[in-house]
């Protein structure tokens, strides 16, 4: 095992330990009532005391942000190739894009459950919404950056528009929006706990909620932690895709993700 391969390894589960060491130190230390912040063995034990009903619920919450997420992923790059490939767009439409990212989505989760009642599809839409934007901004980016001198040289050479496109443009724009999906993904969880809190009666944010009407702190925690590790999955999913789609961009020996 060569050194970069177990410091990947290792040191994720080392800073695990002092998390938890930390956490537990910190209860004891600043005697800290479980209503507040359960232990560590609590959070556990609750984990496997709502299996089922973690199992289930985060089934759901996963369905629906890879549902939104895929919605993000067609439409941000489709809107982000265009915006990309025409300054006047770029120009047009980044501004107003900018403002509506600048929206609390929470604030808008009750006018999509107005449109469309409660359920899976605010908490999809909301996971859209919250998702698309990292995606339009790094591939409009990566088309936006082509060097004037290169695209003088193509024009020289005879080269359309398209073709710079085609041949410059969107390789140089992939590392971008490979990269932003990874960024994506963990926005589009965002989007379908804060939706599922608000306007469904399934998935980790409806479970969340009932658990902190009940006082059932533990499971709270429990939730926060299935959560984390479905965020951390997905992540390892997305840094993989980017390094097989593209890893010539990257400098030998830097690991990305």
């Amino acid at each position: 095992m060569n050194r970069i391969l177990a410091i990947r390894i290792f040191a994720p589960v080392a800073f695990l330990v002092l998390l938890i060491a930390g956490w537990q130190g910190a209860i004891e230390v600043f005697d800290i009532p479980p209503f507040l912040l359960p232990t560590p063995a609590a959070v556990w034990a609750a984990l496997g005391r709502y299996a089922n009903a973690l199992w289930k619920e985060s089934l759901y919450t996963l369905g629906t942000t890879l549902a939104g997420f895929g919605f993000a992923v067609a439409f941000g790059l489709g809107l982000g190739l265009l915006i990309g490939a025409s300054r006047t767009l770029y120009s047009g439409i980044y501004p107003l894009m900018i403002g509506f990212n600048a929206i609390p989505k929470v604030a808008v989760v009750p006018i999509l459950a107005l449109w469309f009642g409660t359920g899976e599809i605010p908490a999809i839409v909301t996971a859209f919404l919250i998702s698309f934007f990292p995606i339009v901004v790094n591939v409009a980016t990566g088309l936006a950056t082509i060097e004037p001198e290169m695209e003088d040289v193509l024009r020289a050479l005879g080269g359309s528009k398209l073709d710079i496109m085609r041949k410059v443009g969107i390789p140089r724009a992939l590392p971008y929006f490979f990269a932003s999906l990874k960024v994506a993904i963990t926005l589009a969880f965002v989007g379908s706990v804060i939706a599922e809190s608000i306007a469904s009666n399934h998935g980790i944010g409806h479970l969340m909620l009932q658990a902190q009407a009940q006082f059932v702190i533990p499971l709270v925690y429990a939730c926060l932690v299935v959560l984390a590790v479905q965020g951390i999955l997905m992540y390892a999913v997305m840094a993989v895709i980017e390094r097989r789609m593209t890893g010539w961009a990257h400098r030998s020996g830097f690991a990305t993700g």
